[in-house]
């Protein structure tokens, strides 16, 4: 399934993209369950995902305002230099451990929101990833049973405001509101079995500035959920992104900012595209 969560005049629901429009799960298994983050924490679209949809009334798609997948994640973590080029372009040594870093929540926006360039920067960088969504909590999670806590894949914009990051610190310019995206939409796990084979693409204004594979990672998947689960609890609804590959606006000659006027497009096969405009802080 791909599910989304959306505002549908003016209230917060989720549902699962069918066709050309949205199934309601919210109205089948809202009073129980009031957001996405609960029905995954209960564990109530693990199975009798037809039976739920076919008592699921359908929205036009053009009906609702996609919010992020999951809106209020408990946590939001995020992997630095973790794909070997992008590490060589960033002149930096390959990590012995995840480098780890966290955003909060205000921080991001959703598929079709707009990307919010700060007044006190000239160098936002895109920085396209894949992330995944925890399903079933824990602590200390072996690697080979990282995956049983998956629920599901998202498209990543992990964007970053250079100049704050270099002159300040890594939090303050991984965390200015509204520098990231996440969406459109989150795939269940079942439906991408192997994650290591998909590809990401990052385009700005159309043009291809980012390309990569999942299997190029460092650390990956079960290595990243075994090193978070290590020194903090994971619980449904966590967002961890994966990392982003070369090719961003920081590692060329001369750097590539993102602008007010700016589109941006993030995408992961087999999830879809992640687009978002740039507007200057106003």
């Amino acid at each position: 399934m791909k599910l989304v969560s959306y505002a549908l005049d003016g209230k917060a629901s989720y549902g699962a993209i069918e066709g050309d429009g949205v199934a309601d799960l919210a109205g089948v298994l809202g009073e129980r369950y009031p957001t996405l983050r609960e029905a995954i924490a209960a564990g109530a679209l693990a199975s009798g995902a037809d039976r739920l949809l076919s008592r699921a009334r359908r929205i036009a798609r053009e009906r609702v305002k996609l919010l992020p997948p999951i809106p209020s994640p408990d946590k939001i973590v995020c992997i630095g230099l973790n794909y070997r080029a992008h590490a060589a372009e960033a002149g930096l040594e390959v990590p012995k451990f995840p480098a780890l870093f966290l955003r909060l929540t205000n921080t991001l926006v959703a598929h079709e929101a707009a990307l919010v360039l700060p007044k006190a920067s000239a160098e936002f960088d895109f920085e396209g990833e894949l992330a995944f969504v925890v399903g079933r909590g824990g602590r200390h999670i072996k690697r080979d049973r990282a995956f049983e806590h998956i629920f599901g894949y998202s498209c990543f914009n992990d964007a970053s405001v250079r100049d704050i990051q270099f002159k300040h610190s890594l939090t303050a310019g991984k965390n200015f509101p509204a520098t990231g995206g996440f969406g459109p939409c989150l795939v269940t796990a079942e439906d991408i079995p192997d994650p290591a084979a998909l590809t990401l693409t990052t385009r700005l204004n159309g043009r291809e500035v980012q390309r990569g594979t999942i299997d190029d990672l460092i650390f990956d998947i079960p290595a990243i959920v075994e090193y978070v689960s290590g020194f903090t609890e994971l619980v449904p609804g966590d967002v961890i992104s994966t990392g982003t590959p070369h090719g961003v606006g920081l590692g060329r000659k001369p750097p590539l900012w993102m602008k007010a006027g700016d589109v941006v497009e993030v995408e992961v096969s087999r999830i879809g595209v992640l687009r978002n405009a740039v507007v200057a802080e106003s």
